[in-house]
């Protein structure tokens, strides 16, 4: 039984999908329980000469995909959650310091991201005023970092933002519209500066 068809009996039967969440992830801390965690090196793919440091946060369920490329390294305090949608690194990539990486985001290779950056493809929903935030859900539209891409630090690339190859984002800049292949953007929000 493939993992689509599992997910659509999940979906189609919310006690039994309810009751899996939480064997899985602890509805507090809000990642998966210390008994999954352990058994993380049997359902994540780690490529060939991969590194992830050991202060790296990875709240990756079993039920999500994570695969870190080749020659890829994850540096230390980063937190990388695949809880809502897949995360996908491709090879000789880097995510630096302290970086945040929530899914489903898909990052190509030869990719550096600096320190303290934010990459996320999920947003909490506020539609009706009535009721708090906390209980409207959430949405998530993916993100997508092509090929041979820089993102300086402190920058902040929003759900549903494609950046093409051979780009760079300045530090601080908070990316929320699709950026062009061979584009410098900065600023917040992030506007193209010139082309590469």
């Amino acid at each position: 039984m493939d993992s689509e068809r599992i997910r659509d009996n999940f979906k189609s039967n919310p006690k039994m999908k309810r009751l899996v969440d939480w064997l899985i992830m602890n509805q507090v801390q809000t990642r998966p329980r210390w008994y999954v965690r352990m058994l993380a090196p049997l359902y994540q793919h780690r490529g060939k000469h991969s590194v992830i440091h050991g202060s790296v946060r990875m709240d990756t369920p079993p039920y999500r995909k994570f695969h870190l490329g080749d020659y890829s390294v994850i540096e230390s305090f980063s937190c990388i959650n695949n809880a809502v949608g897949d995360v996908v690194i491709g090879d000789h990539t880097r995510i630096g310091l302290h970086n945040t990486i929530i899914g489903p985001v898909t990052i190509g290779s030869h990719v550096n991201l600096a320190q303290g950056i934010t990459v996320t493809a999920l947003n909490h929903n506020f539609p009706n005023p009535e009721k708090r935030i906390d209980e409207q859900g959430i949405s998530t539209a993916p993100v997508n970092l092509e090929d041979d891409i820089w993102v300086g630090a402190n920058a902040t690339i929003l759900p549903g933002v494609s950046i093409g190859r051979h780009s760079v984002v300045a530090a601080g800049a908070v990316v929320t519209k699709d950026v062009p292949p061979h584009s410098l953007v900065a600023g917040v929000p992030a506007k193209v500066i010139k082309q590469i």
